[in-house]
């Protein structure tokens, strides 16, 4: 007798699942290097609590470190350990000298700007965070230095990490310059998916392998557009690099035109893509690209952008990264927004109220003779970020977490000698960072081992026990708080998000249709009736060198030749409106996943992303087919309308403004 399957609840289901991939080594031996040694410095010299704030900063920045490049890190490390020196700063100073409500005040305003501005980004939202985790640790831990000392000593720990980001290279890595090893890693693994996404085209797994390109494709974006002294690249390895991003953006368009057709591809079509990601990995030519069939207006696009990017591999001139730059005033408008009003209040409320519970019980002495209060704002700061999942699910993480981290530092303290094991502790901790960052109870787990020994280290006494009941008290806050009825509408960051993808799409299908008819015009207007294709629409595969696609390579319509400078805008406005839309779905799986008192507020919106997502495919199809003809043929044009009238119907279901969504199909030509 079988026993019947019970349906774990969302919230439950999102605690217990856990990330998957390769350990990052590269990763682990920076978490080694980091904290421990700036101990073993400090300890020694007599300057233990310098050595604690200097590692603490270290270890903060090492929840920041993630894969990608070493341009990117400086943003993703350096902005977020700016923030947080400025807390640390602002934090000791109000600590000494001003009263418990004065400071529950300043920190509670802190708390309202950090969450707004988390709002506007993945950077923001961890310079918000070690804002203020950095802000409660000065306030609520004494230290003898004055806190201009301790925001430099925070700041020296943290750089010493960026250091080693920059300067070690990632073991196995030996292919050319190792300091672009991260951008070769990523645009490698663009070309990847665009093979998978050709295999997977007319099968069941065809949506989930674009959605795995536009994750490859906004993580290869990233990694190659950190900041730089100069504008353009000035490297020959890193124009190179840009110049093999751009290539692949064509191969994209027409994988993801193939795949909406439903016509099932070829192992030659996904060949060559997988070539070029050999090519980029290893820093070598391409050598012959495989050819595929040129039968449809998907393949032909598809051949005439793999000849155009063996030419840019070739060249290496260097290409458009195709990105968006975000003004100040859309910034502000983010800041302000419903998004960023929600979040600041709430973190405003966790923060404010974890700051005031913690001072009251450290004048009714429960923390003994030492006023180390910042462990309950600081816990709840980290409850309150949706970016670590849903609400239930990180309180429920976290508190197991922290019991798990207590109780194994309770015995570790008990054998390790003092100082030595609790450096040799800080340092194996450090190391296990990188890949606990895969769950959030194994997160908290080692971050409490690595925070007990430094606070240890630093004359605090044995404080496992009452930490797990601050944890508890903080679990408790951020899930009133979290259910607490707000002004104006509830689920502003999931909608918030959603209108911004709207806006994205709608702009992206305007611009296509607008060049389509610009096309039509003009081609009509030069001789009356379409071009031919070069080698013709059925020429036969083979294998693609440079040079030796006739007239494909110089077709206007093509990816060759001027194509770049008149499809760029095209291209960006596709970029922003998968990279919008893979944001909005973030957010509604995360919402998805709440206790249904949060849930229910989300409902629907998964339906809009769906067909907002197949609007953004569409659009994709049509501006392949406006390349190859220069119109539209009915299933096309009945598709967009379609999908609008669907999206309109969804977005009434799901309780949205009607206005925010993309307007009428323009008229446009269509093919006979």
């Amino acid at each position: 007798m079988s026993l019947p399957s019970v349906a774990v609840p969302p919230w439950l289901a999102h605690a217990l699942r856990t990330q998957r991939g390769p350990v990052p080594w590269s990763a682990v031996v920076r978490g080694a290097l980091a904290a421990g040694p700036l101990l073993l410095v400090a300890v020694p010299a007599q300057h233990v609590s310098a050595g604690v704030v200097a590692a603490l900063g270290a270890m903060l920045a090492g929840i920041n470190d993630r894969p990608g490049s070493r341009r990117a890190a400086v943003r993703r490390l350096g902005v977020p350990a700016l923030a947080g020196a400025a807390g640390l700063l602002v934090g000791s100073y109000a600590g000494q000298h001003v009263g418990a409500v004065a400071l529950t005040v300043l920190l509670t305003g802190l708390g309202l700007v950090a969450g707004a501005v988390s709002a506007v980004g993945p950077v923001a939202s961890g310079a918000g965070t070690q804002l203020l985790v950095a802000s409660a640790i000065g306030a609520g831990m004494p230290l003898p230095e004055p806190g201009w000392q301790r925001a430099l000593f925070f700041l020296g720990g943290a750089g010493w990490l960026l250091l080693l980001r920059l300067a070690l290279p990632t073991p196995g890595a030996t292919a050319g310059d190792y300091r672009f090893d991260g951008e070769r890693a990523a645009v490698g693994a663009v070309y990847d998916a665009i093979a998978a996404l050709l295999d997977a085209a007319g099968g069941p797994e065809a949506t989930r392998r674009r959605v795995a390109l536009t994750a490859a494709l906004d993580h290869a974006q990233d990694a190659l557009a950190g900041p730089r002294l100069r504008r353009y690249a000035s490297s020959a390895a890193e124009r190179r690099l840009h110049a093999q991003y751009a290539a692949a953006l064509p191969l994209a368009e027409a994988a993801t035109a193939l795949a909406w057709s439903g016509d099932a591809g070829s192992a030659r079509a996904s060949a060559g893509p997988r070539r070029l990601a050999d090519a980029v990995r290893g820093n070598t030519p391409t050598g012959p690209l495989p050819a595929p069939t040129r039968t449809a207006p998907a393949l032909r696009a598809l051949d005439n952008a793999l000849l155009h990017a063996a030419e840019a591999f070739d060249r290496a001139e260097g290409g458009d990264l195709h990105t968006r730059t975000r003004t100040l005033a859309s910034t502000v408008r983010t800041v302000l927004g419903p998004a960023g009003r929600e979040y600041g209040i709430r973190v405003a409320l966790c923060f404010g109220a974890g700051a005031a519970v913690a001072q009251a019980l450290n004048q009714a002495h429960w923390y003994g003779h030492h006023a180390h209060w910042y462990w309950l704002p600081a816990t709840a700061v980290f409850l309150v970020k949706p970016d670590l999942g849903p609400l239930a699910s990180r309180v429920l993480c976290r508190a197991a977490g922290t019991v798990l981290g207590a109780v194994a530092f309770a015995g570790l303290a008990a054998l390790l000698p003092r100082p030595e094991g609790l450096v040799a502790l800080v340092a194996v901790s450090g190391a296990f960072l990188p890949v606990a960052t895969r769950h959030f109870a194994a997160q908290t787990a080692v971050v409490t081992v690595l925070v007990l020994a430094l606070v240890m280290l630093g004359g605090e006494p044995q404080a496992s026990w009452s930490r797990l009941g601050e944890t508890l008290l903080a679990c408790a806050i951020v899930l009133l708080v979290g259910h607490l009825p707000m002004p104006g509408q509830r689920g502003g960051t999931v909608r918030a998000r959603l209108r911004r993808a709207e806006r994205a799409a709608g702009a992206y299908l305007a611009h296509v249709l607008d060049e389509g008819r610009a096309e039509y015009s003009g081609r009509h207007d030069a001789d009356g009736g379409r071009r031919g294709e070069g080698r013709g629409e059925h020429g036969a595969p083979g294998e693609r060198r440079h040079g030796d696609g006739g007239e494909a390579g110089a077709d206007k319509s093509g990816p060759g030749g001027g194509a770049a400078d008149v499809r760029a805008g095209r291209w960006v406005l596709r970029r922003e409106a998968y990279r919008t839309l893979a944001e909005a779905r973030t957010a509604i799986d995360l919402a998805a996943a709440e206790l249904p008192a949060l849930a229910r507020h989300a409902e629907g919106t998964d339906q809009v992303a769906a067909t907002l997502e197949r609007l953004v495919d569409t659009t994709t199809a049509c501006a392949v087919h406006l390349d190859d003809t220069g119109r539209l043929t009915p299933r096309h044009t009945g598709r967009i309308a379609e999908l609008l009238d669907e999206l309109a119907e969804r977005r009434e279901r799901a309780g949205l403004d009607p206005h925010g969504a993309p307007g009428a199909v323009p008229e446009v030509p269509i093919a006979v």
